[in-house]
């Protein structure tokens, strides 16, 4: 049934929740499974910074990157040991159009998103609730 499971991934406590749930799905499944990470703007106080330090955009970029690389490995290593296969990806762009994008780039059946435990009504305007909307597959949502 659902034969691509994409995982969207972050160092929140969330997130792992809902990569523990989709690794045992693709293994129960015998699905592919893939991790999305967003990676953000830098935030517009950089500007600032930068005036002082023109190099401190490019080097807190850099490590935006080598900090999503250890994360993705982990992943990839925490995957290996539950006997399955993982791919990585790091999307730089707005999160919602991104991932979007990525799900209907890979075909994915179903994504899972980690939920916050004690959501309260104004947080169903969030992002994640945007992903769901416009989701071109299954969404499982894990608290």
């Amino acid at each position: 049934m659902f034969k691509k499971i994409t995982v969207a991934y972050n160092e929140s406590p969330q997130a792992a929740r809902a990569f523990a749930q989709a690794m045992y799905l693709a293994k129960a499944l015998g699905s592919e499974l893939s991790a999305v990470t967003v990676r953000e703007d830098l935030p517009p106080y950089t500007a600032f910074a930068a005036a002082a330090d023109p190099s401190l955009p490019h080097d807190l970029l850099q490590y935006q990157q080598s900090h999503s690389d250890r994360m993705h490995s982990e992943a990839r290593d925490t995957a290996l040991r539950e006997g399955l296969k993982l791919e990585t990806q790091l999307l730089d762009a707005e999160s919602v159009d991104a991932i979007i994008r990525f799900l209907r780039d890979y075909k994915t059946d179903l994504l899972v998103i980690g939920l916050h435990r004690h959501a309260r009504i104004s947080r169903l305007w969030s992002k994640v609730y945007e992903v769901a909307l416009e989701a071109p597959c299954s969404v499982l949502g894990v608290h």
